[in-house]
C-alpha cells in the first residue's frame, strides 16, 4: 500500500502487506452535502467476522466503515483508490444502493469487487446488469465468510461455490455457480467461526456511561415473517436458523472482559430474547457462570414470546444482567398489527412492557409510521400509545423510550410484494429512497440522534400525508429528547 500524509481510516489491516480485501460500509447518506450530526452507529458485525475469517487464513484484510467516520461519498471513492486493495467489497443495502454503487463506478479498473447483504440479496439480477456493478466478480448471496475466504484465494472458485453469482461476460446474462458437496458454506458453524476481532470495528467496544459496551451475535436468522422486514423468513429461505452454544457465547464475553474490559454487552440478533428454546438454557448458564455479578446486557426480544413466560423466568433474566429489552412493536392498531403479521396486539404489548419495567428492566421500542393502507386514525394509534407506554412506566423502575421511523419498502419483503402486486408501483420509484432531515437542515439539535436513519421514498402509501408523518415523527422525537435529559 501506498505512504499517505495522512492515515487512512482503515480498521484491522496490516500495512506492511498489500491489502486483498477492503470491505465497505457505505456512508447512508453522502456528507459533503451536510456534515454528520449523529457520532454512534452501530458496529458492522457481519464485515468484522467476514474480515476474520479471511484474516485467519493468511489474507490481509481491512474495513472502512464509512458511516461511522461521516465521509464523503468523493473521499470514499479516493480512500479506498489510495489503498488499492486487490478486492473491493460491498455490504448491499436497499437505502445506501446508490451510494455503494456510485462508489463501485469510481474504482480503478484493476480493482476486482464482490457484493453481499439484503438487497444483493434481493436483486441480484439487476445489480449485476447496473453497469456501476461492471467490476463484479463475486454477488454472494447470503453469509459470506467462508466462501469471501476461498475467493479471495482463487476467483475461479467461485464456480464450485453455492450461491455465488457473476455476469457471463459472452452472454452479459447471470452465472451462479456451485458444485456438489459445497452447500456448507451456505450455513457455517457458528461455533467454529472465531470470535470477532475488534480491530475491525471502529466503534466497538464502546463507552456506555460508566462500562465498556460491546455488540455481539447469538444467532442467525428469524422465523416470523413480518411484512416490512429484511430479515422475514420468506425473504432468507436460504438462511439456516442457528444458536451458538452458551459455553461459546461466554467464552467471547469472558474473552472481552479480561482483553478489553467490556462488562456491558449489546445482542443484536432477532433470536436471543425470541425463543424460549434459546432463552431457558442461556440464561441457566448466564446464572451459572454468575454473568449478571459482573455484567449488564441488552438485547432484541420478541412480544409474544416474553408475554408467555413466567414471573420467574422474567426474575432470572434480571439476575443474569438483564438491563434492557428493545421491542419491534410497529403500531398501536390492531388491525395493522395483523396486517405486518408480528402475532401481538395492543394489550399484549401493555402486559409485556408493564412486566419488563415492574423488574427495573428498560425498554426500548421500535415504531413505524406510515404503513401501506392505514389510516390516520390508525396512526392516531400508533403515537397514542407511545405515550400511553411512557405514563405506564413512569412509576415504575424501568423507563420506555421509543423509537420511530418512516414506513419505506425493502426489496424481497412481503410488504414489497404486496406493492408490486397492486400495479400502481414501479421498483425504481419504491427504491428512490432519500434521507428524511428532521434537524431542520442541522439546526434542531434535539434530533440529531434520530436523523441518521430515518429514510423515505417520498410516496405516500397510507392516508396520512408524508408532512404529517414527519410532524408525528418529529413531535415524538422531541418528547423522547425531552424525557431522556430529565432522566440523566
Amino acid at each position: 500500500m501506498q505512504e499517505h500524509p495522512h492515515p487512512l481510516p482503515l480498521q484491522g489491516a496490516d500495512p506492511a502487506r498489500p491489502l486483498d480485501l477492503l470491505l465497505i460500509n457505505a456512508p447512508l447518506r453522502d456528507y459533503a452535502d451536510r456534515l454528520r450530526v449523529n457520532d454512534f452507529t452501530l458496529p458492522v458485525l457481519g464485515m468484522a467476522y467476514i474480515a476474520t475469517v479471511a484474516t485467519a487464513a493468511g489474507h490481509n484484510v481491512a474495513v472502512l466503515d464509512a458511516e461511522a467516520h461521516g465521509l464523503a461519498v468523493a473521499d470514499v471513492a479516493r480512500i479506498v483508490n489510495d489503498a488499492a486493495p486487490r478486492w473491493a467489497g460491498f455490504n448491499l443495502l436497499a437505502p445506501t444502493y446508490e451510494i455503494s454503487a456510485t462508489i463501485a463506478d469510481r474504482l480503478a479498473p484493476d480493482i476486482k469487487v464482490m457484493l453481499g447483504g439484503h438487497q444483493a440479496k434481493a436483486m441480484p439480477a439487476q445489480i449485476l446488469a447496473d453497469p456501476r456493478m461492471r467490476r463484479c466478480e463475486a454477488l454472494v448471496l447470503g453469509e459470506a465468510e467462508t466462501r469471501v475466504q476461498i475467493l479471495l484465494g482463487d476467483h475461479r472458485s467461485r464456480a464450485e461455490l453455492p450461491g455465488v453469482m457473476w455476469l457471463d461476460p459472452v452472454m452479459h446474462t447471470p452465472v451462479t455457480g456451485g458444485m456438489p458437496g459445497n452447500s456448507q458454506h451456505l450455513a457455517p458453524d457458528l461455533d467454529a467461526l472465531p470470535f470477532v476481532d475488534r480491530a475491525f470495528l471502529a466503534q466497538d467496544p464502546y463507552p456506555a456511561g460508566d462500562r465498556r459496551k460491546a455488540s455481539m451475535v447469538g444467532a442467525r436468522g428469524c422465523p416470523y415473517d413480518c411484512s416490512f422486514c429484511g430479515a422475514a423468513v420468506s425473504a432468507n429461505s436460504d438462511v439456516t436458523i442457528r444458536t451458538r452454544s452458551p459455553r461459546d457465547i461466554l467464552d467471547e464475553m469472558h474473552q472481552l472482559r479480561d482483553r478489553q474490559q467490556v462488562t456491558a454487552f449489546r445482542f443484536v440478533d432477532d433470536l436471543f430474547l425470541g425463543a424460549r428454546r434459546i432463552i431457558e438454557p442461556m440464561m441457566a448458564a448466564f446464572a451459572d457462570a454468575g454473568v449478571g455479578d459482573w455484567a449488564v446486557w441488552d438485547a432484541t426480544g420478541r412480544i409474544n414470546v416474553l408475554a408467555r413466560l413466567s414471573d420467574q423466568a422474567l426474575d432470572q433474566m434480571v439476575r443474569a444482567g438483564l438491563h434492557e429489552v428493545a421491542l419491534g412493536i410497529e403500531s398501536g392498531s390492531e388491525r395493522v398489527l395483523h396486517y405486518i403479521d408480528k402475532r401481538i396486539n395492543p394489550d399484549m404489548i401493555r402486559t409485556v412492557v408493564r412486566r419488563l419495567a415492574e423488574r427495573g428492566i428498560a425498554v426500548k421500542g421500535y415504531f413505524i409510521l406510515g404503513f401501506p393502507g392505514e389510516t390516520r386514525a390508525e396512526m392516531a394509534a400508533t403515537v397514542r400509545l407511545v405515550h400511553d407506554l411512557w405514563a405506564l412506566t413512569d412509576p415504575l423502575p424501568g423507563d420506555f423510550r421509543a423509537s420511530v421511523f418512516q414506513f419505506r419498502p425493502y426489496p424481497g419483503t412481503p410488504e414489497w410484494g404486496r406493492l408490486m402486486a397492486t400495479g400502481d408501483y414501479r421498483p425504481e420509484d419504491l427504491l428512490a429512497y432519500e434521507p428524511v432531515d428532521l434537524t431542520s437542515g442541522g439546526v434542531d439539535q434535539a434530533l440529531y440522534g434520530r436523523d441518521e436513519f430515518n429514510f423515505q421514498s417520498g410516496i405516500q402509501f397510507g392516508e396520512a400525508t408524508i408532512k404529517e408523518i414527519h410532524a408525528a415523527l418529529v413531535e415524538l422525537a422531541h418528547a423522547q429528547h425531552t424525557r431522556t435529559r430529565a432522566a440523566a
